[in-house]
């Protein structure tokens, strides 16, 4: 069909008289194309490639049925419908015309009201194959789309089924880990407190900060679990912050005196009063952050924690913390990968420190479910300052 949407008809005819007796019955309707020469038919119909081809049977050189051998035999014209013209009153003709591939037949003289119904039908046939072949093709496409779709539903199922299992696994492990654990720690506040010689003691308080770190450990694997499938939530309560810091302080104190830093503290003093928020979290939190300065300043090195408190109108408070340190910094490389689960700031298989690598993504994750966020602040070789913030609520 050309450019504006008219079918075209390629009339192949050694009269000049039938060409354009034929030219005048359709040309109203259609593009004509006419061309005298069988040899030259060929060229034409692969170039045009016309809705319809009216064919003369008896032509020198090369008759209509050598030129219809040749159209069919051609992947470009092989669908064009071929109607042939003859004067021919034979059956015989018909029907090999008709064994050859041809769609119709037209005898001489021409009826031009036969003519028009003959081609006419003829693109209507064709113009129906090719929506059926278009609607297989759909349907075709909508079957393959189907299969993948509940190809995808299955594969979905399938890592759905395996999650859940490593879920259950992860949630009894952990289980049966802080059972003894806590039995651990237990056993070990009360042997701190039985006047034991000072070297045992220091041995107690290693127990205790040890078997600590593995709670905690357990704790963020459980926790960042329960954040893959949906199912971490916070848990509000009112607590003293005062009391969350000495906590967080105790732990730390004992591994930065160890390395002989000094850690030193700013808390506003507003701070010391009663808010409405997840406590437990809140504490992780801190606590990890304040790790990580430990575990990344060297020996003698120095800590700074800064936590301040900015109230709204609507009586949220903006908890803003602020941990410091003069440790070994972070390139621009590391720290764009730092809040990545089962990523840190050093991934060499020499780095001195240990962690699996969740503390800061599992801490941001926590943040910001808090209203919050944490960011860093830091250049490679001078040191880190990392910033948490969370939303509180005033008792």
């Amino acid at each position: 069909m050309n450019e504006d949407n008219k079918n075209t008809v390629l009339i192949v005819d050694d009269e000049p008289n039938n060409i354009t007796a034929l030219t005048e019955i359709l040309e109203k309707d259609y593009d004509v194309f006419a061309v005298v020469d069988s040899t030259e038919a060929v060229e034409t119909a692969e170039d045009v490639v016309p809705s319809v081809i009216l064919l003369d049977i008896i032509m020198p050189d090369m008759d209509g049925y050598e030129v219809i051998s040749m159209l069919k035999g051609s992947e470009k014209t092989r669908d064009i419908p071929v109607i042939f013209i003859t004067g021919l009153d034979s059956a015989e003709a018909e029907e090999r015309a008709l064994a050859l591939g041809a769609a119709d037949y037209i005898s001489k003289p021409f009826h031009a009201p036969i003519v028009k119904l003959r081609v006419k039908n003829q693109i209507s046939i064709q113009e129906r194959y090719e929506i059926e072949r278009d609607l297989n093709t759909v349907l075709k496409l909508q079957s393959d789309l189907v299969a993948a779709t509940e190809l995808a539903e299955k594969n979905k199922e399938t890592a759905e089924h395996a999650d859940r299992a490593k879920s259950e696994f992860l949630s009894r492990m952990s289980h049966e880990m802080r059972t003894p654990l806590n039995a651990i720690m237990g056993m070990t506040q009360i042997i701190k407190t039985r006047g034991l010689p000072k070297n045992l003691t220091e041995y107690a308080v290693q127990i205790d900060n040890a078997s600590s770190h593995l709670l905690g450990l357990i704790e963020d694997v459980l926790d960042m679990s329960s954040m893959e499938f949906g199912a971490f939530k916070l848990t509000e309560s009112k607590f003293d912050f005062e009391k969350v810091i000495e906590r967080v302080l105790q732990k730390v104190k004992y591994n930065a005196n160890e390395k002989k830093q000094i850690l030193s503290t700013h808390i506003e003093p507003s701070l010391y009063t009663t808010y409405l928020g997840d406590e437990k979290h809140l504490q992780r939190v801190i606590g990890s952050l304040l790790g990580n300065a430990v575990k990344f300043t060297p020996e003698k090195g120095e800590i700074g924690f800064y936590a301040s408190i900015h109230e709204d109108e609507n009586n949220e408070m903006t908890l803003q913390v602020t941990v410091s340190d003069n440790g070994i910094g972070i390139s621009e490389e590391e720290k764009s990968k730092l809040f990545d689960l089962f990523e840190q700031a050093d991934g060499s298989e020499t780095r001195e420190q240990s962690g699996i690598g969740i503390g800061l993504a599992l801490s941001k994750r926590i943040a910001n479910m808090m209203g919050g966020d944490i960011w860093v602040d830091t250049e490679l070789g001078k040191g880190s300052k990392f910033h948490f913030t969370c939303i509180l609520r005033k008792v």
